[in-house]
């Protein structure tokens, strides 16, 4: 071997224990918050999440659909923005479908509600469901203040509503 590709092979090596040497201090210490997401079907599966996770924030990740002109409310509110049906803003467990019903989002969906309004995807088609083509992580909490202020039948719902104060469109 001549001098040029020992040095060559050396510096290769150098760089290769460079890079290790980076993966193990970045893999020090816990993943940052803003990685760290529940997905959506296991805050489905078991015990309300008001129990679960009560007021601490928290990141759920799944796919995005709402209803708006094409929702049917379910009667007068106390609370408005917590209770009211309409627009209707749920994170699936999956993709739903074009087609997709009032009532099967709200059967297999995690339903979202914010004071404000705000913090939501803006509509992707004037009409019709709307739907993103990749999951989003909203960041919120559950058991908010406001959910002793409902109609007793819907306190509970009111409960385990999702209170966004954030999203982000990257599934990191």
């Amino acid at each position: 071997m001549t001098r040029d590709v020992r040095l060559g092979v050396l510096a290769v090596a150098a760089l290769g224990a460079l890079v290790f040497a980076f993966l193990v201090i970045g893999s020090l210490g816990p993943p940052r918050a803003e990685i760290v997401f529940i997905p959506v079907a296991d805050v489905l599966d078991g015990p309300p999440p008001a129990e679960r996770f009560g007021r601490r924030e928290v990141r759920i990740a799944g796919w995005w659909a709402e209803l708006d002109a094409d929702c049917r409310e379910h009667g007068p509110a106390a609370v408005g923005w917590l209770e009211r049906t309409c627009p209707l803003r749920v994170l699936m467990p999956y993709q739903p479908e074009l087609d997709v019903t009032q009532a099967e989002l709200e059967a297999n969906g995690l339903r979202l509600s914010a004071p404000n309004g705000r913090p939501f995807p803006s509509r992707a088609q004037p009409g019709g469901p709307n739907l993103r083509p990749q999951q989003l992580v909203f960041v919120g909490h559950f058991d908010d203040p406001a959910a002793g202020e409902c109609t007793p039948e819907r306190r509970e719902r009111c409960r385990n509503t999702f209170v966004v104060s954030d999203y982000d469109g990257l599934l990191r």
